[in-house]
């Protein structure tokens, strides 16, 4: 399990650098999409015309008004097809601009990513986002297949993970408090970019309180148990797809990944701002 874990960490940046580079901003702009607009149209375009209830149901941890103002009218700027095509121009440029296509080793890290997301489409049950994005063509460009292949692996764990959170009685609000809990990520940034008003992030916080998870604004040692156990199980859930590789192959591309998440972060592909 370490083995998988460390090859989707590793290439995680590869993904997720969409949601903050220039390229996306500027081509959802191009379509008429401003501010969030872009982030919500974009990642849930594969739906087709996604419905503000859809989005809350499947991205979870975003305040349901923030969505429903954003994604109003945005269908009526332009279509499902066009942003998708804009996601992925703008995810072949910002890739080339930190040099990932000149990396050496890019052949075998496509056919390792591309091997563990086909072979998560063998369970994609109980997973409707990643199921939307497997549904869409494979890339012919090689950066882009592998964009596309973590991203596939990116949905099969998020899926994954909204699974847990439910299973655990953990709302949308709730989990965000428990992450905020653990000091990674300051809770101020995680409320507000998620747009959760005052009062309902206290609310949020005095639950997870009377649960026993909290410990003033820290996790208690219960609340540090769940969270273990909701990324434990999370990883479990993505074994399926990186099974086909075994340990072997997860180290392999564990080790391959490295100067690619490297060249993202180096090229400042995920600077917000």
């Amino acid at each position: 399990m370490k083995a998988a874990h460390a090859a989707w960490r590793r290439l995680e940046a590869v993904h997720g650098m969409i949601y903050f580079v220039p390229e996306a901003r500027r081509r959802y702009r191009d379509l008429g999409l401003s501010g969030r607009a872009g982030y919500f149209t974009s990642r849930s375009a594969a739906f087709g015309r996604a419905s503000a209830e859809l989005i809350i149901a499947t991205f979870y941890n975003f305040h349901p008004d923030l969505v429903r103002r954003t994604v109003e009218g945005a269908w009526d700027a332009t279509t499902p097809q066009q942003v998708l095509d804009a996601r992925y121009a703008a995810a072949e440029e910002a890739l080339r601009r930190a040099g990932i296509h000149e990396l050496p080793g890019l052949d075998e890290v496509v056919a390792l990513t591309r091997s563990a997301a086909e072979a998560a489409c063998e369970h994609a049950q109980g997973r409707p986002l990643f199921a939307a994005h497997a549904a869409l063509p494979w890339p012919q460009e090689p950066v882009l297949r592998l964009w596309h292949a973590q991203t596939l692996l990116r949905e099969f764990r998020g899926d994954g993970h909204v699974a847990c959170l439910l299973s655990e009685g953990v709302g949308a609000a709730e989990a965000l408090v428990l992450h905020a809990a653990t000091g990674e990520v300051p809770g101020d940034f995680l409320r507000a970019s998620r747009a959760w008003p005052a009062e309902e992030w206290a609310g949020a916080r005095e639950r997870l309180r009377e649960r026993g998870l909290l410990d003033g604004d820290s996790l208690s040692p219960q609340g540090s148990v769940l969270r273990r156990h909701i990324e434990d199980r999370t990883d479990r859930l993505a074994l399926p797809a990186y099974a086909v590789l075994g340990d072997t192959g997860c180290e392999r591309l564990a080790e391959l990944a490295k100067p690619f998440g490297r060249a993202v972060v180096e090229a400042g592909l995920l600077r917000t701002g």
